[in-house]
């Protein structure tokens, strides 16, 4: 049996390369020669080249040297929605305003109930890796991973309490606007 795999790894390295392979020196001369027959380089691309960002708003025109700041009456409050968004507040406050404003609440606070969800799974994932674990450095990873998504759970849990507040005041603002309560439903 040793005779025979000591001539299967001599036949193995007594075998001759490739008729077809290259040197490193003919690739080059090739790839040399090559790049002599391109006649023109690649464009290369600079900022001056690109445009200005579209999404920037542009700058606001100072006010003439005459010119009174506009009444109070035409200014627009901004309004504070959930999730750190500030948004202007528009004249007439009207059934697309009142709904737009609610479903966008209860989108932001379904999308933190998701990823509550998911850091639960995420962390009883982790409680099984860490029973089933023998070595002492793989759980002490695990425990520290762990610690980290119980701590992001608990954000997301602070998150929903202020978004289920944020919807009950949009009601309640709503209901002392007079607004009709099919208004806020969810469309």
């Amino acid at each position: 049996m040793k005779r025979l795999l000591s001539l299967l790894v001599l036949a193995a390295v007594a075998m001759p390369f490739p008729a077809g392979a290259q040197s490193l020196a003919e690739v080059a001369k090739k790839e040399e020669a090559r790049r002599k027959t391109v006649k023109q380089t690649a464009k290369v691309y600079t900022n001056d080249n690109l445009k200005d960002d579209i999404s920037k708003t542009p700058p606001t025109p100072a006010p003439a040297a005459g010119a009174a700041a506009p009444p109070p009456s035409t200014q627009v409050p901004s309004v504070n929605l959930p999730g750190g968004k500030v948004e202007a507040e528009p004249e007439s406050k009207d059934q697309a305003y009142w709904s737009a404003r609610m479903n966008s609440a209860r989108a932001a606070l379904d999308r933190s109930r998701i990823f509550a969800d998911a850091l639960q799974s995420r962390l009883n994932a982790l409680n099984t890796d860490i029973v089933n674990r023998d070595d002492p450095a793989q759980r002490a990873e695990l425990e520290r991973e762990r610690h980290r998504a119980v701590a992001e759970l608990d954000r997301v849990k602070k998150e929903m309490t202020e978004q289920t507040k944020a919807i009950s005041d949009i009601e309640s603002e709503a209901r002392k606007a007079g607004v009709p309560p099919g208004w806020l439903r969810a469309g």
